[in-house]
């Protein structure tokens, strides 16, 4: 199943979801309100638009997510990677660390999830 294509705005209105589902769509509309200054219609607007694409579900007015953070950002990288780096990861790797300092903790995260792809864990 492709992940459906969720936008910045909707990513942050994800965020608030994910942290706090499940969620009143209530208490929705406050902490959007609270968080991103949305008004009511607004928020309620995206609960709809991301119901339809199977993103979230309201029921009896309490929401859920369908799709999980990791899922959305891999969907993203990827759609990035092929788009951008013609699905080349290297050349992905290789233009983020021309212009980012990446700690040696980050370097041996790295690795050890390299390790473990290799391995089939």
């Amino acid at each position: 199943m492709n992940t459906p294509k969720v936008f910045e705005s909707e990513y942050r209105f994800c965020l608030i979801l994910w942290e706090h589902e499940p969620v009143k769509s209530s208490e929705l509309v406050r902490l959007c309100k609270e968080q991103l200054g949305w008004k009511p219609t607004t928020t309620y607007t995206v609960i709809k638009r991301l119901s339809e694409r199977g993103v979230l579900k309201n029921e009896n007015t309490v929401v859920t997510s369908l799709v999980s953070k990791d899922e959305v950002q891999a969907a993203e990288i990827n759609e990035m990677v092929e788009k951008i780096f013609e699905g080349s990861l290297p050349a992905f790797i290789a233009a983020f660390t021309k212009h980012r300092k990446i700690s040696e903790e980050e370097i041996d995260e790295v690795q050890k999830m390299i390790d473990n792809f290799r391995k089939g864990e």
